[in-house]
């Protein structure tokens, strides 16, 4: 290896060994809760009558997403996570509480409505029984409200929010569109946190860019940079990401292309990119999650932005590599693993 690489791979030591020994902080999570349901099966045939393929059921199983899923990724690195979401009077929201509670995330700012429907992700996944290893989504089933939570709501949240973030390490704001997140809730609660000194980190829906203004760090994968690239009508991708980090006032836009590594664009440095070093990715359910977590750990623990830009690729890594998605999420002991290995393979690849 040459000083570069041996640079990297020193990096990646280091941040290995400071993430083992993290002490704990204060993450203020608020967004978009929902239900995570995954069906499993065989699908060796067609219909006969349409051509699509027929599942036969052999398992189903069900965990906290959305943001519900970044707090389980934060609670496995030993953060104090104070969620903030809202979920209906049904059986789904009683699961999604349930699910938290078991991860040993306190639920008292997650609000239960009545007259409203917890949102439900259905995953069908499936194989050839001869081919079990080479699982795939078939179709994906969603059952949500169509109306936004309500404003008086959401403003209640927030401001439940805003008392714990001067003590917080963290704020992560996580919008799915579903009304949590207004446009008035964040402007208000990221003023706050960057009066407080406190790094605001977001994962946006695209038509909601205009609600992360002033974030410290904006994550989203590499299809939705495309399409930004096309409604700015930019030549590249990477022409379309700096004009976004100045149109936004963010400090850094993290991109994450799956098997095609992550890229960190940051105001006024040079464009960072990390390979993926994964051969064969199985799957990609839970990536922005994962990287929120790492960056979330990068700034708890000052790492620079390549170390970070390094750290969130590791823990997507972790994603891509995970055989079962409905129970992954990001821990402590899984990403410091994935981290020597990738450090290890360097060295491997120079014998």
């Amino acid at each position: 290896m040459d000083e570069g690489d041996w640079g990297i791979h020193d990096g990646l030591q280091n941040t290995r060994r400071r993430v083992e020994n993290m002490a704990p902080s204060l993450v203020v999570l608020v967004g978009d809760v929902m239900l995570d349901r995954f069906i499993y099966g065989y699908a060796n045939n067609l219909n006969p009558r349409a051509p699509v393929p027929v599942l036969k059921e052999t398992q189903r199983e069900q965990g906290a997403g959305a943001a519900a899923h970044v707090a389980r990724g934060l609670t496995s690195l030993q953060h104090k996570v104070s969620i903030f979401g809202v979920v209906g009077d049904d059986e789904a929201g009683a699961d999604v509480i349930g699910a938290l509670e078991e991860a040993g995330i306190k639920s008292d700012g997650v609000a239960v409505l009545e007259n409203w429907r917890t949102t439900v992700k259905t995953r069908f996944i499936a194989s050839r029984e001869s081919l079990i290893e080479n699982k795939q989504m078939m179709l994906r089933v969603d059952e949500e409200e169509l109306d936004d939570v309500s404003c008086e709501v959401a403003e209640l949240l927030a401001n439940q929010a805003s008392e714990l973030i001067p003590k917080a390490g963290a704020l992560v704001i996580s919008d799915y569109g579903k009304g949590v997140v207004n446009d008035a809730t964040a402007e208000s609660l990221i003023q706050q946190a960057k009066a407080a000194g406190v790094p605001v980190i977001c994962d946006p829906k695209l038509t909601g860019l205009h609600r992360t203004k002033g974030a410290d760090v904006v994550i989203f994968e590499s299809r939705g940079l495309e399409l930004m690239r096309r409604r700015l009508s930019k030549s590249n991708a990477e022409e379309a990401a700096w004009e976004l980090v100045e149109e936004h006032g963010w400090d850094s836009l993290l991109v994450l292309g799956g098997q095609n590594g992550v890229d960190l664009y940051k105001s006024g440095q040079e464009h960072i990119h990390v390979s993926c070093t994964l051969l064969e990715p199985r799957q990609q359910i839970g990536l922005i999650d994962a990287a929120v977590v790492a960056v979330v750990a990068a700034r708890a623990l000052s790492l620079s932005d390549l170390d970070m830009a390094h750290l969130a690729n590791a823990a997507c890594e972790c994603i891509l590599q995970a055989e079962d998605a409905a129970h992954f999420a990001i821990d402590r002991k899984t990403l410091c693993t994935r981290l020597d290995e990738v450090a290890w393979s360097m060295q491997i690849s120079q014998r």
